[in-house]
């Protein structure tokens, strides 16, 4: 491209201040042209100075020269006054003339050289003659100069007889003196008007000077305020264009930047460029334009998109336009960059809009106004088999029925058609014939007078679904190991059972069952093998019901029964009656063999309750009095059964008061070496002092605190109880024997239990060989893999622990392998039947045989009689417990045993006689 062809962006400065430079030309030229105006004033003015010069000296010299030939009567003088007054004359005459104001100009010139004026001043003086003889000054001096008119010609009528007399002879002297003072009067009467003549001139010309001086200056200042304001407007209109320019060039949506075309470098951007690449306007000056553009960017000179860099490492998808353009007599290129982020988002959008409704897992269909299918998706074709073409022409609704089999109502379109809107569930028949369960919903799309265009139907299979979500209504209502119904959906069938029966007048009957020494089974064969027991109990409680009778399992090893439509309370006996004796029979679990019983609560409405919760819970108290009465037997609940339940409530609260009230106390059994009769032990054993009821049994209340988690808080108490008593003892310096303390299964799995003994031990300073503690056999094996951990860790704190109730049936031998167990106590029920029963001496003398095998010390427990503490005795039994010796006792009559009757120097307990009965 041509130079002179390329459009320009501005016009330069200076061709932009080209008026306001001929303003000043003109304005310079008006000075000069003032200046000389004022120049020829003055040269004219210098002129008619110089005439009226040469006339005053003119009449001056002509009296001079008439004085003297008055005097002398010489010829020369004559001539000279004759010369001098032809000068006068000449002035004079010129002066009449251009007075006159119709005059020949060459005739006045002529006269004014005649008159010995300058040259150069004749056209001055005919000027200020023919233009100022009325101004001031002038006009004054024009006066007096005529004034002196017929002064002037008496003198040269003196002359005249002056020179005819000086002709005839010699003038007498008095002539002389009288012409003489003629002259001098005459010349008195010229000279002053001859001064203030030349005075009158000058004062003109100094007046005419200062007037043009200030005239100039006047119109000097006027011209330089003129131009001062043309410049002020003419720069204001530059300053306003620059400011609209760049506010334009600022406020342009789009970034523009201007490139040098020979360098590539930016000499100038609007602030949208600013903004956008996160730089001020001067750190984008001289930046190579290139340089502000991702990989990509058109080359230099081309239009084009690319990723425009942001400073903080940002990009923004841009297109640019540029154009060549002249910015004076400097080539740049004019760059346009556009922000096209809103376009690529909306291409992106409609893209993935696009690829959705393609790979969309929900079928759609986009019909017409007529609801005839136009397309369908990928998803649509893959759910009903029919693909585009053998769909289009079909209505929408063509393969669609509603669930009870009859068409689309009409309902639906006029609802789409209101609403916007419609979803339901609908029967949607495939390509190939089949029928499924569609989840449809129809919407609209309109154009802008809200005229439906299109319908758009999305749908999706929801046969799996609807099998899925019964599944998980079953799920909800029923219990997820045996399928029974759990204890909300019995609970509603019982409700339903009792509205049934109070309209019928019949009976309903809610039995409650709970598996007797269940969590036995779980200790022993593990939680699965117990999960496989309940799901055969459910199976054989379910084939003893009728076919409206419902079973629910509603926690644990609790199931229920529900008997509708019965006609007294007591039918329901016979279906206990069975389910105890199908629940007796062996269940085969694995390979193991398990028999288990039951106990079973009988309510009935409307006796023992008008609502489904009361009777479930009148049912349960029933169980509960059968499982503690006798187990595997059956009871029909009576209002009492609800007041022991009360009690056990009462109790738990009361329990819970006990600890903080200090109601608690410890009692001690001592045990004895059974070789010497020596007290060696006493075991701790914890007693309720109930306020009103006095002496509570642990028997009554430890299953309780079991239940409502107050036993680690009671085994603690007992722990330091016993500690501080053991403390008390060694101070009171009473012989240094073992204190057995009984410890729960709870406290015993406790992560802090090791700990909380240590405490105890530490807080009362008491030696951990001075401690030992009892565990059951059920206890440890409830516990699992924790207990070898928790009896390491007793073990390295100097603790002995003693296996109770050992050889009950529960316990595996390898318990007797664990750290720090060193004692075991044989259970009282292989003791009682000693020594007359064959099968509880044969069991005693092998456990005892093996627990000297193995280096434990042996304790038997429950020793009544001598014969017992002969055979345990002669049996090799090392320490024996029980009534034959001593009761448990309070610490003060147990500090009596321990301190008998000493001979001096003998330090030795004595034999505790056996109590005699």
């Amino acid at each position: 491209m041509r130079r002179g062809s390329l459009p320009t962006v501005q016009n330069p400065l200076a061709k932009r201040l080209l008026p306001l430079a001929y303003a000043l030309v003109v304005m310079v030229a008006f000075i000069l042209m003032l200046t000389w105006i004022t120049l020829q004033v003055q040269t004219a003015l210098a002129g008619f100075l110089n005439g009226e010069s040469v006339w005053s000296k003119a009449q001056k010299q002509a009296t001079v020269d008439l004085l003297n030939y008055a005097t002398t009567g010489d010829a020369a003088d004559y001539a000279d006054f004759q010369r001098n007054l032809a000068a006068l004359n000449a002035f004079r005459s010129a002066r009449d003339q251009v007075l006159s104001g119709n005059f020949n100009y060459a005739s006045v010139e002529d006269e004014l050289r005649r008159s010995h004026a300058l040259p150069v001043a004749i056209p001055s003086v005919i000027f200020m003659l023919d233009h100022f003889a009325n101004a001031p000054y002038m006009k004054e001096a024009m006066q007096l100069w005529r004034s002196t008119d017929s002064s002037i010609a008496e003198l040269q009528a003196i002359a005249r007889d002056l020179h005819a007399t000086y002709a005839t002879g010699l003038l007498p002297e008095p002539e002389k003196i009288r012409q003489r003072d003629r002259i001098n009067q005459i010349n008195a009467f010229i000279q002053p008007r001859s001064n203030q003549f030349s005075q009158s001139i000058a004062n003109g010309a100094v007046a005419i000077g200062r007037v043009l001086f200030f005239c100039v200056l006047f119109a000097a200042a006027v011209a330089f305020v003129l131009w001062l304001l043309m410049a002020r407007r003419l720069l204001a209109r530059i300053r306003g264009s620059e400011e609209r320019y760049r506010l334009l060039f600022d406020s342009a949506p789009d970034a523009i930047v201007m490139v040098d075309e020979n360098s590539g470098v930016v000499v100038d951007a609007n602030r949208t460029a600013s903004t956008w690449t996160g730089r001020e306007l001067q750190d984008l000056l001289g930046v190579e334009y290139n340089g502000l553009f991702e990989q990509g960017i058109a080359r230099k000179g081309s239009s084009g998109s690319g990723e425009l860099r942001g400073n903080d490492g940002s990009s923004r998808p841009v297109e640019t336009q540029t154009s060549m353009t002249s910015w004076g007599e400097q080539v740049v290129r004019q760059a346009i960059i556009r922000d096209i982020s809103e376009r690529v988002e909306s291409d992106r959008a409609r893209r993935v809009a696009a690829e959705a409704l393609a790979s969309i897992a929900e079928g759609v269909i986009i019909a017409d106004a007529e609801r005839q299918v136009l397309s369908l998706n990928t998803a649509a074709t893959q759910l009903t088999g029919f693909t585009t073409e053998r769909l289009a022409g079909m209505r929408l609704d063509a393969t669609r029925i509603m669930a009870d089999g009859g068409p689309l109502p009409a309902a639906i379109w006029d609802e789409v058609v209101a609403t916007h809107h419609w979803s339901g569930e609908v029967l949607s028949r495939r390509n190939d014939g089949s029928v499924y369960a569609e989840e449809l919903s129809i919407s609209t799309i309109r154009d802008a007078e809200q005229r439906v265009l299109h319908y758009v139907a999305v749908f999706n299979d929801v046969s799996a679904d609807k099998a899925n979500r019964n599944r998980l209504e079953h799920l909800a209502a029923h219990d997820a190991l045996t399928g029974l119904a759990n204890r909300s959906e019995f609970q509603r069938h019982c409700e339903t059972a009792i509205e049934f029966a109070a309209r019928d007048r019949s009976a309903v009957a809610v039995l409650f069952i709970d598996l007797d020494a269940f969590k036995f089974v779980n200790d022993s064969y593990s939680h699965a093998a117990g999960d496989r027991l309940l799901k055969q109990v459910a199976e054989r409680i379910t084939r003893q019901l009728g076919e409206s009778d419902v079973a629910g399992r509603i926690g644990g090893d609790e199931f229920t029964v529900l008997l509708p439509r019965l006609a007294i309370r007591e039918d329901a006996a016979t279906l206990a009656g069975r389910l105890l004796a199908t629940l007796s029979e062996p269940f085969h679990v694995d390979d193991y063999e398990i028999v288990v019983s039951a106990s079973i609560g009988i309510a009935g409405y409307p006796l023992d309750g008008e609502d489904a919760k009361t009777l479930i819970a009148n049912a349960d108290a029933a169980m509960y009095t059968a499982k503690t009465e006798e187990r595997n037997a059956w009871r029909f609940y009576v209002p009492m059964m609800q007041a022991d339940a009360r009690h056990r409530m009462l109790l738990a609260t009361e329990l819970r008061q006990a600890l903080q009230n200090r109601e608690f106390r410890l009692a001690f059994q001592p045990s004895i070496e059974m070789s010497s009769g020596r007290i060696v032990a006493v075991e701790a054993l914890l007693r309720w002092q109930h306020p009103e009821r006095g002496e509570v049994m642990p028997g009554e209340f430890i299953p309780i605190a079991e239940s409502i988690g107050l036993i680690h808080r009671i085994d603690e108490w007992v722990m330091h109880e016993a500690c501080a008593q053991i403390h008390a003892w060694d101070e009171e310096d009473m012989p240094r024997i073992r204190v057995a303390i009984n410890v729960s299964a709870r406290w015993f799995g406790h992560p802090g239990f090791a700990e909380s003994v240590r405490h105890a031990l530490l807080v009362n300073a008491v030696a951990p060989e001075r401690v030992v503690l009892e565990i059951t056999e059920g206890a440890m094996l409830s516990l699992g893999e924790g207990t070898e951990h928790t009896m390491r860790a007793l073990q390295s704190l100097g603790i002995g622990v003693a296996i109770d109730d050992f050889g009950t049936g529960y316990a595996s031998m390898a318990y007797l392998k664990l750290p720090a167990v060193a004692y075991l106590k044989i259970d009282r029920s292989f003791i009682s039947g000693l020594p007359g029963s064959s099968n509880d001496a044969a069991i005693t003398t092998a456990m005892l045989a093996m627990a000297s095998s193995l280096g434990l010390t042996t304790i038997a427990e429950g020793i009544e009689t001598e014969a017992q503490h002969e055979f345990l005795l002669n049996a090799g039994c090392a320490e024996g417990q029980g009534y034959l010796y001593a009761y448990p006792l309070p610490p003060t009559a147990l500090e009596r045993m321990l301190r008998p009757k000493r001979q001096p120097g003998n330090t030795k307990l004595k034999l505790v006689p056996p109590v005699r009965s």
